[in-house]
């Protein structure tokens, strides 16, 4: 059933898609680069630097981002996959666009190299050891159906308690 791309909005916890695992997208075509269009518009109006396909109830392996805000960094990600992740770890500060005011330090090895294909179908591999890297694993995160909060501390998940309380009970 093809994707009404207007009415894709991003979607907060417990939406049912964010636990499922993104199945790989068979072929790069119009529709695919239309909905990864409609992506970073979200992304941007949300004031996000990244959006996976299951944020916006689509199963779809499939990312963006913008680490640097800048107009011209906008990436897609398509079937990504992370390789080479660095031994040291870091723990960061990340939110969530589908856990709205939702916070919590996460632990991430600091660099990690992805390998994706982009919107003409050719694949391509960064690397790198500062902001995109996380974002690249927070959003893969995405695909696989985990959350921050599945990666929160005890402590930092009762801290939160109450916020994640209310997206579950649809407030």
């Amino acid at each position: 059933m093809p994707v009404d791309v207007d009415k894709l909005k991003i979607v907060s916890y417990p939406h049912p898609v964010l636990r499922e695992k993104a199945q790989p997208i068979e072929a790069v075509n119009d529709e695919v680069r239309a909905v990864a269009e409609r992506m970073i518009e979200l992304m941007h109006e949300a004031r996000g630097v990244g959006l996976a396909a299951p944020q916006v109830a689509l199963p779809w392996r499939m990312f963006v981002a913008n680490p640097t805000g800048e107009s011209d960094d906008d990436r897609v990600y398509i079937n990504p996959a992370l390789t080479e992740p660095s031994r040291d770890t870091e723990m960061s500060e990340e939110g969530c666009l589908s856990l709205p005011g939702i916070n919590a330090p996460i632990m991430r090895p600091i660099g990690i190299t992805i390998t994706a294909t982009d919107l003409d179908g050719n694949t391509f591999t960064e690397t790198s050891d500062q902001l995109p890297a996380r974002v690249w694993q927070h959003e893969n995160d995405h695909l696989n159906a985990v959350l921050i909060i599945d990666k929160m501390t005890p402590n930092d998940l009762r801290v939160n308690r109450k916020a994640i309380a209310a997206l579950e009970a649809g407030a």
